[in-house]
């Protein structure tokens, strides 16, 4: 079976081609069920599989987008206006992923999402378990729940880990028992070797019911920053680095941007770089207290600016961004609480996507891959 693979350290579809992944993340239709704006999904769609089909599938291909990404949504919990992963310990709720047969029967490039362990950033109580018997029996357990689904699917882009693990102390001090008690180099050194077991055990697990489909990984913190050790560990294991990285509304923040990705990149051997989350805002009516970009037309130009500053660079290999209905956790989006897309947005992010991909396509030799000839069922 083809799929999606590397090529001499770029990313390609099941047909050789150039491919550059350009998702949407954080799609969840109660986003147009809450008590303001519940009037709205009645009339548009009146069932999930509506709202499916006409909402983020539809706005996908008329945005230029190829690819679903992670598809939980922040719904509640202690964000705040800024997430301080150093401070205080957080604690976020958020909502469930997509179904495989929905992923499955989408008609798009997707990524699927094994919660390997519970030791996000934003999660206010983590459960960092030991790296024994148990853990691989558990990883097991996932593979043949999340993979088995996936494993005969073309579409499938690959498997996706933890969403911003803590390989840097968490916030509640919490640790991996490997790692209790150990600071600064002394847990550093340490440190190689539990993320090594931690992959191996992951990646053996999936590798076990599918030898072919890309491994994502875990989608580091890179606002945070993410240990070398780490990086070294993943290397054998991993076959795409994936970063949540925002960049700055400035030319330095976007250069820092692209010089934190490329200097990862190279401690991870090399990888292709999936840029898994990134995303700007702006003061609106339902939240005013997201303070940011001046309006949406603002935003769109940002969203190419951090394209420009990457798409050319060899390693890169996608970017997905966050997040798609603006509701009252999360805050921002690319449509209002009504479902009206911001257009001075989504029309900039619509025209810079088409550009990327077809500048991307001819930079590298192959036919382009986009929304509208994406690989389907």
């Amino acid at each position: 079976m083809s799929t999606f693979a590397v090529r001499d350290g770029r990313l390609v579809d099941p047909d050789g081609h150039p491919f550059l992944s350009l998702g949407l993340n954080h799609a969840d239709e109660t986003n147009l069920q809450y008590p303001h704006n519940i009037d709205v999904w009645r009339r548009k769609y009146g069932s999930r599989e509506a709202w499916l089909c006409d909402g983020p599938l539809a706005d996908l291909r008329a945005w230029n987008m190829n690819t679903i990404g992670w598809t939980r949504e922040y719904v509640a919990g202690g964000w705040g206006e800024a997430l301080d992963w150093f401070g205080d310990p957080i604690d976020l709720y958020h909502s469930l992923p997509w179904t495989s047969a929905e992923l499955r029967g989408a008609g798009l490039p997707y990524v699927a999402q094994m919660q390997v362990q519970d030791i996000e950033d934003w999660n206010g109580h983590p459960a960092f378990r030991p790296l024994d018997e148990d853990f691989a029996k558990w990883c097991d357990y996932l593979a043949r729940a999340v993979v088995l689904p996936h494993a005969d699917d073309e579409n499938l882009l690959g498997y996706f880990f933890v969403d911003i693990p803590a390989w840097l102390p968490h916030a509640s001090g919490r640790d991996f028992p490997e790692l209790a008690g150990l600071d600064g180099v002394e847990r550093e050194g340490r440190l190689y070797d539990v993320a090594s077991r931690y992959y191996e055990t992951i990646t053996t697990a999936i590798r076990r019911y599918d030898p072919d489909h890309l491994i994502l990984g875990d989608r580091y913190n890179g606002d945070k920053g993410i240990p070398e050790p780490v990086l070294r560990a993943m290397a054998p294991f991993v076959d795409v680095l994936s970063v949540q990285r925002f960049a700055g509304p400035t030319e330095d923040d976007r250069r820092q941007f692209r010089n934190d990705l490329a200097g990862w990149s190279e401690q991870a051997g090399g990888k292709p770089v999936l840029v898994a989350d990134h995303g700007n805002w702006t003061p609106t009516d339902l939240n005013p207290h997201r303070v940011g970009l001046p309006d949406h037309a603002a935003r769109g130009e940002d969203y190419g600016l951090v394209l420009d500053a990457v798409r050319h660079e060899p390693w890169f290999a996608g970017l997905h961004w966050c997040g798609y209905v603006e509701n009252l956790g999360r805050g921002w989006g690319v449509k209002d609480p009504f479902d009206e897309p911001y257009r001075a947005l989504t029309d900039a992010i619509t025209a810079h996507n088409r550009r990327a991909v077809d500048e991307h396509t001819a930079a590298t030799g192959g036919a382009a891959v986009t929304a509208a000839n994406s690989p389907t069922t």
